[in-house]
């Protein structure tokens, strides 16, 4: 019986899945020129934003890894990753980078981890669910100052952003702890390690990475532009049809049917009825959700609280391009979409209280009377594909130190108290 229903439910999924596809071709056929307008639209998102703040990190990641430079700082940063979020050192990589570069870095940095064996499939949900980050120049640039008009705002939206990923990745902390093929997974790593000071087993990890990879450096710099430049592609894809997608649901009036729901909740708690679309297009696109959010003229705080949890939760066209990463790994969906869920609740909860301790007042005071943008293009159209991908590298190589400073710290910290306690007991 349970076979046959599961069936039954492939059939019928299967069957929602073809109605949606003809109803969207169809539409595309009835309403072409806002199809292609749309297109063009999603193009200019990729081209000025996406591409130029991911390329340099998805060629610098493969060359890194390929190095052996990561294993190297996973060993530095350990004592950093192990206590806080029950994760391996490399751990922090894949956060520098999801916090520079933003989504899908994350994906694309975990999965390669786990293809290579560093990380465990539970540990690789563990580091998805809070690396899954939005990089600052979109809240600061194109969210703040470009829909907004306020970089008050992007304080308080990458402040409660950042607040939400940390409080995810101590809540997941705990995911898949008694998973039996994780835990000897771990055992096995834990004897492989090298043994010694910790640079000297840094250098050590950092040889045989090198070693297990054993490209030259011609081929592996090759390798690192194809296969990046082919998740470009794919990525472009997907922020395209999305785009093409929000405005056939938005011009067929399908949008109010599926927000209808949405509109009733909205109504019970006294939310602006405006934002009831936006929401929609949020939840399946994060940078038309988040421009269109801020074009209604409604409550100041609503408004910033939906765009904080939009960012939190990052659209499903974010989860299909991380869906498309991770096909050829045993890292499952599940996790990353409740940990998306709760980043969303957290983000907004924390706009919320931070807007009422005082940053809203300034936020407040920038708004009046500026009229909002709503489009992201206008928002990036002064930053040129040196500044995105200069200033990308330049905040990705300060989280680096930053988190190593961290880790060491720590080291130093344990070591003496270590030290102190073995005083005492003489």
């Amino acid at each position: 019986m349970k076979r046959l229903s599961r069936g039954k439910k492939g059939q019928l999924l299967n069957l929602v899945l073809i109605a949606v596809a003809v109803i969207f071709t169809i539409a595309l056929v009835v309403y072409p020129t806002e199809g292609f307008e749309a297109g063009i639209a999603g193009l200019k998102v990729f081209g000025k934003i996406v591409f130029p703040s991911l390329l340099p990190f998805f060629v610098l990641a493969e060359i890194l890894m390929g190095l052996g430079v990561v294993r190297g700082l996973g060993v530095l940063l350990e004592p950093l990753m192990r206590p806080l979020f029950s994760v391996p050192g490399v751990g922090a990589f894949a956060l520098s980078m999801g916090l520079a570069a933003g989504y899908p870095m994350d994906a694309v940095i975990a999965s390669r981890f786990r293809e290579t064996g560093q990380c465990t499939r539970v540990e690789g949900e563990r580091l998805l669910a809070f690396t899954n980050t939005a990089d600052p120049l979109f809240m600061l640039s194109a969210v703040a100052v470009g829909m907004f008009k306020s970089p008050a705002v992007g304080g308080l939206l990458a402040i409660s952003h950042y607040i939400s990923a940390f409080l995810v990745g101590i809540c997941f902390k705990f995911w898949g702890r008694n998973d039996k093929d994780h835990l000897a997974e771990v055992q096995a790593r834990t004897k492989e390690r090298a043994q010694g000071f910790i640079f000297v087993r840094a250098y050590k990890e950092m040889l045989r990475a090198r070693e297990e990879d054993g490209r030259p450096f011609g081929k592996l710099l090759g390798n690192a532009v194809t296969e990046s430049m082919q998740t470009l592609i794919m990525i472009c894809g997907l922020i395209v049809f999305f785009a093409v997608f929000i405005e056939i649901l938005s011009k067929s009036g399908l949008m109010r049917v599926i927000g209808a729901p949405i509109a009733v909740i909205y109504h019970l708690f006294h939310i602006h009825g405006g934002l009831v679309s936006p929401t929609i297009a949020g939840i399946l696109e994060l940078d038309i959700g988040s421009a269109q959010v801020a074009g209604v003229d409604g409550p100041l705080l609503q408004k910033l609280a939906l765009v904080s949890g939009i960012i939190g939760w990052s659209g499903l066209a974010v989860h299909a391009q991380v869906a498309s990463v991770l096909t050829n790994t045993d890292i499952r969906m599940l996790p990353y979409f409740l940990a998306r869920f709760l980043q969303a609740a957290f983000a907004a909860a924390a706009t919320v209280v931070l807007y009422f301790l005082g940053m809203g007042q300034k936020a407040t005071q920038a708004m009046a009377h500026i009229p909002a943008v709503t489009g992201v293009g206008q928002a990036m159209s002064n930053h040129s594909f040196w500044q995105v991908s200069s200033s990308a590298v330049a905040l990705w190589l300060c989280i680096v130190g930053g988190l190593l400073a961290l880790s060491l710290g720590l080291l130093m910290v344990r070591r003496v108290r270590i030290i102190a306690f073995h005083t005492r007991i003489k």
